[in-house]
């Protein structure tokens, strides 16, 4: 099996409404989605969700590097060959991660469709029957994020996730309303997505915090500090957890300083199923726990993720939530509060719906 032909669609994916985290306010999702064509007539999909502030790339430079640089390049390759493509990519241009994990999940997708299993199997089968989602709530006022905390709760979600990162003391604030709201007993997890900016800053917001039993917080400083990480996790009794774990290199340097409790592994950010798969298995030598994260994704990324959550033993929460969402899906990924349903259909596992696919494109090429 040779991959013939390409396709890429850029997409808008319409939210329900605006997704609000520490640098930006999304109205709508941009997403690029893969087609690879092999030779026998097999599809295999992917999807980059690119984010210029963490993974350097545009929703147009991620269209165009597909189209002129990656695509070309792993045209007639067997996507089995998965070292192999990784190399070509790598050595076709550095970075963009979202890319190159589009690409990537299509290939998986292609060897699932082939081989008539579904992308866990490939990876080692089953580790964990289910995993559960967290709710995942915007930056709002803290009465807001409360009342949709505990509607949250009345829905039957097990785990909340709150997202922060403008100041301190309206943070504090919020994670207090959303406490006194739910209760003691209703997990609480906390991203400030960089933020609080400074050591200083984020080790005066977790000393604030530490009354509230959070399970875990995310990325309170910069991408990148790590020394100011593993300075913030001797001071505090929250547990912290990294989300930039992009590369070997980053998770080795996070290893080495014991800079952290937990990793957010995501597809987008590590250049998919094959890079993340490699970085879960790095942690688990060092006794460090994962998740897999979300860049709000549509039912592919989001499948692709559970896919590789399900199959590793380390691999212990996931908050790929992108469908829930969105107002209108590209694919069927099924939900069913708190818990995703993978089935054992081949490849992704899921149905494209080609017309939603269509409606919502605003650009697209063949290569």
């Amino acid at each position: 099996m040779l991959i013939e032909r390409c396709e890429i669609h850029a997409t808008h994916l319409p939210l329900k409404e605006p997704f609000v985290i520490s640098y930006e306010t999304y109205k709508h999702m941009p997403s690029v989605i893969v087609k690879l064509i092999a030779d026998n007539g097999l599809v295999g999909y992917g999807e980059a969700v690119p984010d210029e502030h963490v993974t350097g790339e545009s929703f147009y430079s991620t269209f165009e590097v597909l189209k002129h640089v990656l695509l070309p390049a792993v045209k007639q390759e067997n996507p089995f060959n998965m070292e192999m493509i990784h190399d070509i990519m790598n050595s076709a241009i550095s970075g963009n991660p979202s890319a190159k994990a589009a690409i990537d999940i299509a290939c998986y997708d292609l060897m699932g469709k082939y081989t008539k299993l579904p992308i866990y199997d490939l990876l080692g089968g089953k580790f964990h029957e289910s995993l559960s989602f967290a709710k995942v709530l915007s930056i709002d006022e803290p009465g807001m994020m409360a009342e949709k905390a505990q509607e949250a709760v009345d829905q039957g979600y097990s785990s909340l996730k709150l997202k922060v990162g403008w100041d301190i003391e309206s943070d504090v604030d919020r994670i207090a309303a959303v406490r006194q709201k739910v209760g003691k007993k209703v997990p609480i997890r906390v991203d400030a997505n960089q933020g609080w900016g400074t050591y200083a800053n984020a080790l005066q917001a977790v000393k604030a915090l530490e009354p509230f039993n959070l399970s875990w917080l995310e990325q309170p400083i910069r991408m990148g500090d790590i020394d100011g990480l593993a300075e913030l996790k001797e001071k505090t009794t929250i547990p912290l957890m990294a989300d930039e774990s992009h590369n070997g290199t980053h998770l080795q340097e996070i290893i080495k300083k014991k800079a952290v409790d937990k990793i957010n592994i995501k597809l987008m950010k590590c250049g998919g199923i094959y890079q993340a798969i490699q970085l879960a298995k790095t942690a688990e030598v060092a006794g460090i726990s994962c998740q897999i994260g979300s860049m709000v994704e549509s039912s592919i990324g989001s499948a692709a993720g559970y896919h590789t959550a399900i199959s590793r033993k380390n691999i212990t929460s996931t908050e790929l939530t992108g469908p829930l969402l969105f107002s209108l899906d590209i694919g069927n990924l099924d939900y069913e509060i708190p818990y995703v349903h993978l089935t054992r259909e081949p490849g992704l596992g899921i149905v494209i719906n080609e017309e939603v696919l269509e409606q919502l494109t605003i650009k697209k090429e063949l290569v």
